[in-house]
């Protein structure tokens, strides 16, 4: 049995969705795109009276929902499936839309460059709990807006073969990026075939898809892109203050961004997603890891899962400014309940801050913290212990059972042994090894990992290539940012380098 969380009892989901039909049927959605307006129109959705909303047919939602896959897989670079998502399969993915970083070397929290960009991607690849990427946050002034999206692609493409989430951030820059992504497939059928991203798209709130959100829906689903449909329900501000109410609200924005991509192409693979946050009403910040928040997470993957839809959704992160007890606690917590809800792609490690703020050493925190939370739900079955008797008959014999063979047998994978991020010595230790916090352990991560990161190789067609896409698009920059080369890995040895404990003996006894 797998460890699993329930906050809707069946009937309360299907209440839910009943009214999420009779909003979209009856109020509709401002469609402000006019190419999906046409579509929508010429698929033969009605307007409402005032001629200005499109409503959704409660037989051409649930059409949609019946199309949608329930599943799909991620390929990476190389072609290789990677990560299927569906089912309570939980894949932590990097949060999304930073736009400065809080530089570990420094202190400092400043605006990010395409050096800090890079070394994230470096550093994430070689975490093992997140098993792919995303254009995590801003380069901000050094490319130009227009393609600044392409230019975080490029970056990821070339150093690290996974699977990345992305996004366009302008009304035409999704087909660029397709560009870029078919040169590591034979044919955009391939891509189609072998996808190796999902694409955000966000409603926009009241009900409302902008003119950018409804054009990078066509463009994705045509392309073949997967996407994930991410309304930012602000719970006491476009949305009600309650968790059903705001649940609702949410699963209307939802279900219209899925209709409209199974009209542009039946099958299309959809992420029933969600970025919610509640409203704070003495100090009007929108925190995501308001409890409320999550709880309203919990209810739309619960409500997306009795529809048999893939889902998304932004928690494992923390609004906090720093890496301290209360990112640890937000990170920790929220990761678990995203893993016991079996959300299959989790968006926010790696963010502080609201999700302004990208770290590093938050980023090799949060793949420990995920690390754990993908442990506890694990399935739970009797292994060799049902009979106990033999194992008390060993305890009894030998006073432990330190080395008794059913230990020796499945320690290894029934033990989570942390990396140094984690310090479980005594105090006495942790002073020997020079007292330093959680956060000076993370940086150490960090730089070690960097330090043994050993750079992707890319065809040099391919990178011209891909380069020229981008060149293309530029309107008065000459010149594209220079990257740092990544220089030969060094590989630390020795206790405290991060890598995970191991007891030698025991496992040369296991084996």
């Amino acid at each position: 049995m797998r460890p699993s969380l329930n906050i809707l009892d069946e009937g309360l989901i299907a209440r839910i969705v009943d009214e999420a039909m009779r909003v979209l049927a009856e109020v509709g959605m401002e469609i402000r795109g006019p190419e999906m307006r046409r579509r929508l129109l010429e698929h033969g959705l009605p307007l409402d009276h005032s001629g200005e909303r499109v409503r959704f047919p409660r037989t051409v939602v649930e059409a949609a929902i019946a199309s949608a896959p329930s599943s799909f897989v991620l390929y990476d670079r190389a072609g290789e499936p990677h990560a299927d998502l569906g089912g309570d399969r939980v894949h932590f993915v990097p949060g999304s839309s930073g736009l400065k970083v809080l530089d570990h070397r420094t202190g400092e929290t400043r605006l990010a460059d395409s050096t800090d960009f890079v070394e994230y991607v470096r550093l994430a690849d070689g975490l093992a709990n997140i098993p792919y990427l995303a254009t995590a946050f801003s380069t901000n002034n050094d490319i130009e807006a227009q393609v600044s999206d392409a230019w975080r692609l490029y970056m990821t493409l070339t150093n690290s073969n996974k699977p990345v989430v992305s996004g366009a951030f302008t009304e035409h820059g999704v087909l660029r990026m397709v560009e870029m992504m078919q040169l590591f497939r034979r044919d955009r059928a391939d891509l189609i075939a072998r996808p190796m991203s999902i694409f955000t798209i966000t409603a926009t709130g009241n009900f409302r898809y902008s003119e950018d959100s409804c054009q990078n829906l066509i463009d994705c689903v045509e392309a073949g892109i997967a996407v994930e449909i991410v309304p930012v329900t602000l719970m006491g501000l476009i949305a009600p203050v309650t968790i059903v109410g705001a649940t609702v609200f949410h699963t209307v924005d939802v279900l219209a961004g899925i209709t409209m991509a199974q009209i542009i192409r039946p099958g299309a693979p959809v992420l029933f997603g969600g970025a919610p946050a509640t409203f704070h009403m003495k100090i009007a910040s929108s925190p995501m890891s308001a409890i409320e928040a999550l709880q309203l997470d919990a209810a739309y993957v619960a409500v997306a899962k009795s529809l048999g839809l893939p889902t998304q959704s932004y928690m494992a992160l923390s609004d906090g400014p720093i890496l301290d007890a209360q990112a640890g606690a937000e990170t920790f917590g929220s990761a678990l309940i995203a893993a016991l809800a079996g959300v299959n792609s989790v968006s926010g490690p790696g963010m502080l801050d609201f999700l302004l703020v990208f770290s590093l050493p938050k980023l090799v925190f949060d793949d420990e913290m995920c690390g754990q939370a993908l442990r506890f739900v694990r399935e739970v079955k009797p292994l060799d212990d049902l009979p106990v008797g033999a194992l008390i008959d060993q305890l009894m014999a030998d006073q432990h059972l330190i080395m008794a063979p059913h230990t020796m047998t499945h320690w290894p994978a029934e033990l989570y042994l942390p990396s140094a991020v984690v310090d479980r010595d005594n105090r006495e230790a942790w002073m020997r090894a020079g007292g330093k916090d959680t956060y000076e352990r993370a940086c150490d991560e960090v730089d070690r990992r960097l330090a043994a990161y050993s750079q992707l190789e890319t065809d040099p067609a391919i990178d011209a290539e891909l380069r020229a896409i981008i060149r293309s698009g530029l309107v008065d920059q000459v010149d594209l940012p220079a990257i740092p080369i990544a220089p030969e890995p060094v590989f630390a040895t020795g206790p405290g380098t991060g890598e995970r404990r191991h007891n030698r003996r025991r496992e040369r006894g296991a084996g």
